[in-house]
Order: structure tokens, then sequence, then C-alpha cells
């Protein structure tokens, strides 16, 4: 059953539900694009919600009947074991439905909706640690195409042996932001390096951001602002990629945001990848700024989110990958190798969740 706090959290929803739907329909919200689209994503989000809790309702009057029919005497006993059956297949529905709607209302994510951009920097470790980049480039892609997710690069920097010293790529599909947010921060390796001839583990480390992409209306930037620059892109071992100035790098006078993007031989195309990026970190920042000030109490549950914290050690002697924040550990084979993050999203959420519960 659900508890008291939560059913009462449920009953504001879909107060705010109905008044999303009236709203939306108003043609004065309708003319302006920006928060038709918000009012509109969080109406989505609400719908869900009243939709799992109507079934939530349908399910504990359907128990709540069968189970009067199991206890009551005056029944023919064959109508008694078929309550019983159905109670057993009803029962497990209740709790699953019951979770769901914990998770909505306690790990909410409202922007779980969005797509994202990743970005992949390679810390300590040298061409060790670009190699590891690639490993969780690697990764996040095999997890995108099990969930039937689509990924794209907008910008890489390949090093000579197959890795990368940062590489930036976009996730879209349902639900990317809320799986994919627990992977904010700091990734530690642990094995021996393919250049090691003693046999001796090294320690690498890579840096993971997780930014949700906002839509071009949600974050204005004035031309003004900006100062570009263009230059001659390189690949690996500073060997030219072309010997036109294509690559761009974009500075956000009033942040203080660069984005340098050269994935691409034409200008244009970088330079709109560049405002891609750049729209999605001053969308970030300003989140984080409002997050900082509204959410303390969350961020000190779950993680800050901060790429400087370490959440994460893939362990390959041992075949063993460790999530810090949660204190589980998971089998590294099927995680790094084959992209199957889903137990470790599941433990994040379930550890999201007991923590909000105790909050309560």
């Amino acid at each position: 059953m659900l508890p008291p706090l939560i059913e009462e959290k449920i009953r504001k929803t879909i107060e705010r539900h109905a008044e999303l739907e009236k709203r939306l329909s108003d043609p004065d919200i309708m003319s302006q694009p920006v928060r038709f689209r918000r009012l509109s994503r969080e109406c989505g989000s609400a719908a869900k919600v009243v939709e799992r809790f109507r079934l939530y309702r349908t399910l504990t009057e359907s128990i709540e009947e069968n189970e009067a029919l199991a206890r009551d005497a005056k029944e023919d006993a064959e109508i008694r074991e078929m309550a019983r059956e159905e109670l057993e297949r009803l029962q497990p529905e209740l709790e699953a439905i019951t979770r769901e709607l914990t998770d909505r209302i306690l790990v909410e994510d409202k922007d779980a909706s969005r797509n994202v951009i990743i970005e992949i920097r390679a810390g300590t470790g040298g061409d060790e640690a670009a190699l590891f980049a690639g490993d969780l480039f690697r990764m996040y892609s095999k997890l995108a195409e099990r969930k039937s997710w689509k990924t794209e690069v907008i910008d890489a920097n390949a090093t000579d042996l197959g890795g990368f010293k940062e590489i930036i790529f976009s996730v879209s599909g349902d639900d990317v932001h809320r799986d994919l947010r627990y992977e904010m921060g700091g990734h530690r390796v642990q094995r021996v390096p393919s250049t090691e001839t003693s046999g001796r583990i090294h320690t690498s480390a890579a840096t993971v951001a997780v930014m949700g992409e906002p839509e071009d209306v949600e974050v204005e930037i004035n031309d003004s602002d900006l100062k570009m620059d263009f230059f001659r892109a390189s690949g690996p071992g500073g060997q030219k990629v072309n010997k036109t100035s294509s690559a761009v790098r974009l500075t956000h006078l009033p942040s203080g945001i660069v984005v340098s993007i050269q994935d691409e031989v034409s200008q244009h195309k970088n330079r709109a990848k560049a405002m891609r990026v750049l729209r999605t970190r001053l969308f970030e920042h300003t989140e984080r700024e409002r997050l900082s000030k509204e959410q303390d109490q969350r961020r000190s549950q779950i993680g800050s989110g901060d790429r400087s914290q370490r959440v994460r050690t893939y362990n390959f002697p041992q075949n063993r990958v460790t999530d810090h924040r949660i204190g589980q550990n998971f089998n590294l084979e099927h995680v790094i190798k084959e992209g199957d993050l889903e137990p470790v999203i599941t433990a994040m959420r379930d550890h999201d969740r007991e923590q909000q519960l105790k909050a309560l």
C-alpha cells in the first residue's frame, strides 16, 4: 500500500494535471511556444502518474473484493479457490505499480523526457585514461542499442591507440535523462594496460558529464555575447584533418563558457554543433544554480553529480564494478562490455527511493 504522504502528493499531482490541461487549451498559452512546451512536458509527466494511480486503485479494489470472497465461508469452495488464485496474480501487479508510483513521486525527474548530451574526458592516466574514456563511450553506445536509443557523436578528440581525450555525443529516446543522470561524476578503472609489460595494475580515470539538452527556444543567446574563432582541425598526433579553418571555438562572454568543435569538415556544421553544446551547457549551468539553492538535501543523498566526485570503479582483475554511492558491486563483463547498466540504474533508483522515504 502507498504511504499516506505519497497518496497526498499523488492527489496534488492529479489536481495539477487537471489545471495544466485547462491552461494548455488557453489560446494565450498556445501563442507562447516556450511556455507551452514547458507546460506540455509537465502535463505529460503528470499524466503518467494519473494513469498509473487509476490502475493502482483498480487493482486495490479487485484485491479487496477477492480477499472478501476468499474469506467468505458461505461461498462455494471453488469460488474461494478462484479468488485465492486471482489474489496471487494481482498482488505482484499491485506491488509493481506501488513501486512505480513511489518512484514517480519521490525519485522525480522533471527532465526525464529530455534528450541528453554526454561529455566524457580522459583524466589521470595518459593513454590508458584515453582508452578507458573510449570504453565508457562504447558502454553507453551499447546501452543505447539495448534500449533503442539513438546516439550521435558531436565532437571527438581521438588518440592514436583508439581512445579519446574527449568525446561529446548526444543520446535521444524514451526516459534517457531519467536513466543516465546517475552517470555524472568521476569513473575509475583498475587493470593491466595493454602497453604494460611487467603485468602491473594501473589506475586511470575519466569524467562523465550528463546534461539535459534544451530546445532552442529555452535558451536565448545574443550574438553580442559571443566571441567566435576559427582554426584548423587536427587529428591524432597533430595530423591535419583539413587545410581550411573549419574548426570553431565559441566563447560565451557573460558566463565564460568555451566550446570548441572540429568534428566536421564544414565550418557551418561545426558552428551549429558548437551552438548546440553551448546551449546545453548554459542550460545545465542555470539548472545547477537553481538546484544548489533548492535541493541541498537531495544532493547530499544521491551525490551532487559533480564531475570531481568519484562514483564508480571498474576493477578488471576481479571482474567487478563498484558503485561507491550505494556500496554495491556488479559484473564488469556485463556492464562495460555488454552495456548492461540496468542493474546499476535500478539499484541507484532504489537507493534514491529509500532515502526519500526516510526523509518523509
